[in-house]
């Protein structure tokens, strides 16, 4: 799977430009009207995951696909992307309208739980179905957004936050929209794939990308909202191997492409594999493949 869009990569792939306040460190906010349909040409926004927040109220058909199902649009519907799940949005008629928000997680520092609520958690819905009243009351709240960011409040930011968890909870209210599976997936399935996504999301390891974050199965479950004894039956039904063997075989595989093709050292690869000792490395090393990190390097 593709590495995340930043939105550096947002920014120039929509509109070749880059705001001025876009940096990491500090919360970052701006909303845009969705752009015109062109007759006869369904769209399509490449699958991939985001670094970034999205809200949406969208106008006209379509589907979203994720790793685990298909979410289909009949005619309008308000979305919650996030940065841990990736997706692609299918349109299949003509836009009938619609705006969007997009915000970084620093954007939400210190300003309630955000992250923690059901739309943007692995195994919930993120897409809801509205009818034309919920569709104007949805609309109306971006407008009041739309209306606080081109003002020169002082505290126009915290009103922003206010309006987002009014979208929020107004989606939390209603019934989740149906879904379509393109196959039918049971639910060791479904973690199973999500749980591959997280470990594939971390790679490939390279000077834009140093280090990955998630190593044992533990730390998957948290990601995904389950319990690790969950977590484990699932990907032993589906993939035969243990959670921990999963892992063990991806950070091998990693570990052989940086030692052949990169010129980091080797206690740079480890840490960035996650190995906290030099020597945990190469114990893992030597355990799998029979030779040491050194020697392969060599071959």
């Amino acid at each position: 799977m593709e590495n995340s869009e930043s939105l550096e990569e947002f920014y120039r792939r929509k509109f070749e430009w880059l705001p001025e306040n876009i940096r990491k460190d500090i919360g970052h906010f701006n909303m845009f009207d969705l752009e015109p349909f062109v007759a006869g040409k369904a769209t399509a926004i490449p699958y991939r995951r985001r670094d970034f927040y999205k809200i949406m109220l969208v106008k006209g058909s379509g589907r979203v696909h994720y790793a685990d199902k298909v979410v289909e649009v009949k005619k309008q519907a308000l979305s919650f992307s996030n940065p841990k799940i990736p997706y692609k949005w299918e349109h299949l008629d003509k836009l009938g309208g619609g705006v969007y928000c997009i915000f970084n997680p620093t954007f939400f520092t210190q300003f309630g739980q955000f992250a923690h609520y059901e739309v943007f958690q692995p195994n919930s819905d993120h897409i809801f179905e509205l009818t034309d009243e919920q569709a104007e009351q949805v609309s109306g709240v971006f407008e009041r957004i739309r209306s606080e960011f081109n003002s020169d409040y002082k505290y126009k930011y915290d009103a922003i936050r206010n309006l987002i968890f009014e979208l929020l909870h107004f989606a939390l209210k209603l019934q989740p929209i149906s879904q379509i599976d393109a196959q039918p997936l049971n639910a060791s399935n479904r973690i199973s794939m999500l749980f591959t996504e997280l470990l594939e999301r971390q790679f490939p390891i390279d000077d834009s990308h140093l280090s990955i974050s998630l190593r044992t199965a533990s730390e998957f479950a948290d990601q995904l909202n389950v319990h690790v004894n969950h977590l484990n039956r699932a990907v032993k039904e589906t993939t035969q191997k243990t959670t921990s063997q999963v892992i063990a075989d991806r950070l091998l595989q990693e570990a052989m492409v940086l030692l052949r093709h990169s010129a980091w050292s080797v206690s740079e690869i480890a840490f960035s594999l996650g190995f906290k000792e030099v020597t945990h490395f190469n114990n893992f090393f030597k355990k799998h493949t029979e030779t040491s990190p050194l020697k392969f390097r060599k071959v």
